[in-house]
């Protein structure tokens, strides 16, 4: 019903298009009627002209703005990469720094650790020139009363070597060797033959520092070793 309805309506439209351009020829003579078409066939072709000239500038256009569209695009990603980097370099740079730091404060401790060294061994020296002293000075005492000899070893050890030990032997070597360790304590190296007591003795002497008693002590140890 709705198509036979439209397809009326359609007719009629078509009829009174005929009529008025019936109408319109009759009341119009034929030139000024050919030269209205004239101006129409014109007008459209201008139009026509017209339309195909800004199509085509609407597709520059287009084109124009796509690549705009890529150069940003690409200029996006430039920016980005070169953030990027610029932390990265950030980075590195601190890296650098803070290995800079770090060997600077590694050079103080190097530094710090030479001069406690130097310190320690102008204490240990002053106190080895200092035990080679009364070492010198006992040492004929010893020599003449506790038949002792006093060595000085290839390793800078004191060697104690005591005679008239043994009652059977009176030249037996009885050997005691010494060291001053960092700490400029006294520290036994060697003992031959072996005193179960050495370790009391060193202590000892360490807590008095009273040498020539460690070495009469030494001798009554080897003495009474004898007897065993």
């Amino acid at each position: 019903m709705a198509q036979t309805k439209d397809d009326d309506e359609l007719a009629i439209l078509e009829k009174e298009i005929k009529e008025f351009w019936t109408k319109f020829q009759a009341t119009c003579c034929n030139e000024p009627v050919e030269q209205t078409l004239g101006l129409r066939d014109l007008w459209y072709e201008s139009i026509s002209n017209l339309s195909e000239k800004w199509s085509k500038r609407l597709k520059e256009g287009d084109e124009i703005i796509k690549k705009i569209h890529e150069y940003t695009n690409e200029l996006c990603q430039k920016n980005k990469s070169i953030e990027e980097k610029q932390e990265k370099l950030s980075e590195v740079l601190d890296r650098i720094h803070d290995g800079e730091k770090q060997e600077k404060d590694l050079m103080v401790s190097i530094q710090e650790l030479k001069e406690e060294l130097i310190r320690k061994k102008e204490t240990k020296n002053k106190v080895t020139e200092e035990m080679e002293g009364r070492l010198r000075k006992a040492e004929m005492l010893f020599k003449e009363r506790l038949g002792l000899e006093i060595r000085k070893t290839s390793a800078n050890h004191l060697q104690f070597i005591f005679h008239g030990i043994d009652q059977k032997d009176f030249d037996k070597p009885y050997i005691l060797t010494l060291s001053i360790n960092e700490e400029g304590a006294y520290e036994v190296i060697s003992c031959s033959p072996p005193l179960d007591c050495i370790e009391e003795l060193q202590l000892k002497v360490r807590e008095t520092n009273n040498f020539s008693a460690f070495i009469a002590n030494v001798r009554k140890a080897f003495i009474a070793l004898t007897f065993k």
